[in-house]
């Protein structure tokens, strides 16, 4: 027998000394904390889907790259806040090669991961007017609503499920219509619903916001990874939907750590309109010592956050951009095992009985990618994410990520390997004859 049970004494145990009141309610780390908890004191390993890690190895030339600066000193010295010049130059070329936007290289950021590029983005975009907040288009990352409420911002969301297509710009409109935010928020493709917006969709967005004078945040953490489009020659269409076509009033977030499997390095890029950087804020003086919203993110927010991105892993990120600008790395492609593993994966749940939460992309199949979202009949989140924690699997829950579908649960198929498919089908076989739908 492939699958060894997991001990129900010490999972109970476990779950006392997390202190976690409820498992709809818990953090991704905390959730990542109780499962290595579990697996330390049983033995056992665990089918792992509780976060978004790369389950794939960082392309050698990042490393590389990274290993020749080191050799040449870059670790006594103080990188520069708004990045290294190759660093910047190649940022702009990818978005030029994979987005079709031109963007100044004085515009283009690295950053301690997307997570830094958020928090800084919070920090001056909502203090562009006073008491400003953030709307999220939600289901999303939980971790972005946190940073918020640690530094003391408001903000609201809706599910935007119901509200595709034509029904997304009235939606935007009785949210925006208040006045009381100024950034808006999604990720394209969505974690964890793995929609995808599509350009009438985006220039609703656009057009709403600029109406209501609201800076649009577009997280692009799971960049061209829409298999159902091939976005991975550069400089050649079709390219990753972008909000940037429709406005000049928004903020990239590119991740480096699914498509570049670069997560253990915390470096992303943050990329300003042209016309963003350039814009003047009163309200921004008082924070920033600056009134140009570029300088106050730069010498405010991204300088109070850290002093600087480490210096070696730019060379890496610069490697590897422009290698992909290059089309000598073909970063898209390697990813794409990621939606192979998904569709095996969705199968499996299908059989005993679950059901995908998020089935439809306007009405379309939906991609199969990083994320897939599933619930059980008769069970609310809690119970869900318990009974399969008793059966070693972990997963989220969509309470957590401003989902209406708080019964169901977010899976992450990035650290699923092939050979713990067998292990997962017993255990959701377990798992379904212990509670028939």
């Amino acid at each position: 027998m492939l699958n060894k049970v997991i001990d129900p004494k010490i999972v109970t145990q476990q779950l006392k000394e997390s202190s976690i009141t409820s498992m709809a309610r818990a953090s991704i780390r905390e959730l990542v904390s109780l499962i290595n908890g579990i697996e330390r004191e049983s033995g056992q390993k665990y089918v792992r889907m509780e976060m978004g890690v790369p389950g794939l190895p960082a392309p050698q030339i990042g490393i590389e790259a990274e290993i020749s600066a080191l050799h040449q000193g870059v670790a006594s010295k103080y990188p520069m806040i708004e990045g290294i010049p190759e660093l910047k130059k190649e940022i702009s070329r990818f978005c030029s090669m994979f987005l079709d936007i031109s963007v100044n290289e004085v515009s283009c950021f690295p950053t301690v991961g997307s997570a830094q590029g958020a928090l800084a983005t919070f920090l001056v975009g909502n203090r562009m007017r006073p008491q400003g907040a953030t709307l999220f288009i939600d289901p999303g990352f939980p971790n972005q609503k946190r940073q918020l409420d640690m530094i003391g911002q408001s903000w609201g969301s809706f599910d935007v499920y119901e509200h595709r297509g034509s029904k997304l710009k009235p939606a935007l409109e009785k949210h925006l219509g208040t006045g009381k935010y100024t950034t808006l928020l999604y990720s394209n493709p969505n974690n964890p619903a793995w929609i995808c917006f599509n350009d009438e969709e985006l220039a609703s967005i656009a057009e709403v916001a600029d109406k209501y004078d609201v800076i649009v945040i577009e997280d692009l953490a799971y960049f061209g990874m829409d298999y159902r489009e091939d976005y991975s020659i550069p400089g050649q269409g079709p390219y990753q939907p972008t909000v940037a076509k429709y406005t000049d009033n928004y903020v990239l977030l590119i991740s480096s750590s699914k498509v570049f499997s670069y997560a253990g390095q915390r470096i992303g890029s943050m990329v300003i309109s042209n016309e963003l950087y350039k814009r003047q804020f009163d309200n921004l003086k008082d924070y920033f010592g600056q009134t140009q919203y570029g300088k106050a993110i730069t010498f405010g927010a991204l300088h109070g956050l850290s002093s600087g991105v480490t210096h070696s892993t730019q060379y890496g990120l610069a490697a590897m951009l422009k290698a992909a600008n290059d089309n000598e790395l073909p970063f898209l492609n390697l990813t794409k095992v990621y939606a192979k593993r998904a569709e095996v994966m969705k199968e499996l749940f299908l059989n005993y009985g679950f059901n995908i939460v998020y089935a439809e992309d306007n009405g379309k199949p939906l991609s199969d990618g990083f994320y897939f979202t599933i619930s059980y009949p008769g069970m609310d989140g809690d119970a869900l994410l318990t009974n399969l924690l008793y059966v070693g699997i972990s997963a989220i829950s969509l309470a957590n990520t401003g989902s209406e579908h708080i019964d169901g649960a977010r899976a992450c198929v990035s650290q699923v390997k092939e050979d713990q498919i067998p292990i997962l089908t017993e255990r959701l076989k377990a798992f379904s004859e212990k509670f028939i739908a």
